[in-house]
């Protein structure tokens, strides 16, 4: 899986780096066909968001998150991801 991280007004430091990176890997366990991540992180004013678009076979999946932490931001996308996949793997198991 490659993930790419942009930032829009903000830094994208090595923590906040590792930490999105570590989170993708909970995704890899329920779904491994991921091709490539695309995550966007913005700042504006005192809302971080986060955003990310999963291209994998079949399908790609986008979901986004605000808060005002930008860790818990991406612990909101990541968890939208989750249910996302599962409900995409589901309907590829059943169809066959």
């Amino acid at each position: 899986m490659q993930i790419e991280i942009t930032g829009h007004h903000v830094d994208i430091t090595e923590a906040l780096r590792d930490h999105v990176q570590n989170k993708f890997t909970r995704l890899k366990r329920h779904f491994d066909k991921v091709i490539n991540v695309h995550v966007i992180l913005t700042v504006e004013k005192k809302i971080q968001k986060a955003e990310a678009t999963l291209h994998m076979s079949g399908n790609d999946v986008h979901a986004d998150a605000e808060s005002e932490d930008m860790y818990a931001s991406v612990d909101a996308m990541i968890d939208k991801l989750d249910r996302q996949i599962v409900k995409h793997k589901e309907k590829m198991t059943e169809h066959r």
